[in-house]
């Protein structure tokens, strides 16, 4: 064999082994809470921490006042999370997260609201008046918020029919709903509504589901609810954990690990939601799931 053919298979060979050592390297990134993942069947991309805007109704953070929602948003961002989350039962919080997002690239973050369904609005003009208050072209999840009937699937079919048209028309890119309630909850797994489902998530069923119709202070029925959550993640949604520190009831830092630990490792949430007060707050949540999730 010639010296050049010998030069030349030791180059190739070379540059044959670097794709699979820049492989390598890749993998070993460590998970963490502001990484991408993609919402089942959704194809929705977020980030697996967003931020909530909802605490006690938004009570916490219409609290700050605009200049200081909009810095701890700003600040949020600057930390990777890039997943926004408001609903129209969070009286003013919509507008709020608007001016606070205002100027950044819109492709760059990713925002869901959701519809009191007890309203008797239009259900097209209601999706264009979410939309308005956040002053969006379209949202990228749009929920029915707070499901409690066990024959949700008929009484708010009418919505589903609008929100389908509305996802064609491209005024939202994925649907689904959020429940409060065991009875509402059994009807999630396999409904093809579900491209997303929002679903209460601790580690002691502190503001979980229960068979009761209102919510009460009650322990949650936490097997039934993982259960029902793994088994609507089967069926393709993409499953986003709220009430993930109890509304705020878990003041023990041990507790609040456990929340996280046991949302991620043991029911296997795609994405949870927090709503924050301070940046403080915001730096806790993206330490502790980024620990779960390396654990």
């Amino acid at each position: 064999m010639s010296s050049s053919r010998r030069d030349f298979l030791k180059v190739s060979l070379s540059a044959a082994a670097l794709p699979a050592v820049a492989g390598a390297v890749v993998s070993t990134a460590k998970p963490a809470a502001t990484d991408w993942v993609t919402l089942g069947k959704s194809n929705v991309q977020v980030t697996r921490l967003a931020f909530g805007t909802g605490t006690h109704s938004g009570a916490q953070q219409r609290h700050l006042g605009q200049e200081e929602f909009t810095r701890l948003v700003r600040y949020a961002y600057d930390q990777g999370i890039r997943f926004f989350e408001t609903a129209d039962a969070y009286h003013g919080m919509p507008e709020m997260l608007s001016v606070a997002l205002k100027g950044l690239p819109r492709d760059s973050y990713r925002l869901m609201t959701k519809y009191d369904v007890h309203h008797s609005e239009d259900p097209m003009a209601a999706v264009h008046r979410l939309n308005a208050a956040l002053g969006a072209e379209y949202v990228d999840i749009m929920l029915l918020h707070c499901l409690r009937s066990p024959n949700w699937p008929d009484e708010t079919k009418h919505l589903q029919d609008a929100f389908q048209e509305a996802k064609q028309k491209k005024l939202m890119l994925a649907h689904g709903a959020s429940v409060h309630g065991k009875q509402a909850l059994a009807a999630f797994p396999g409904h093809p509504f579900m491209d997303v489902a929002m679903i209460r998530m601790n580690h002691n069923g502190t503001r979980m589901d229960t068979p009761s119709l209102q919510d009460i202070d009650d322990r949650g029925d936490v097997p039934f609810v993982v259960d029902h959550m793994q088994r609507t993640k089967a069926g393709g949604a993409g499953i986003i954990s709220m009430k993930l520190v109890g509304e705020g009831q878990f003041k023990n830092p041990d507790d609040r690990q456990a929340a996280v630990n046991f949302a991620f490792r043991k029911a296997g949430v795609d994405c949870v939601t927090i709503g924050f007060g301070s940046t403080a707050e915001v730096d806790e949540a993206i330490q502790r799931i980024s620990a779960a999730l390396n654990a």
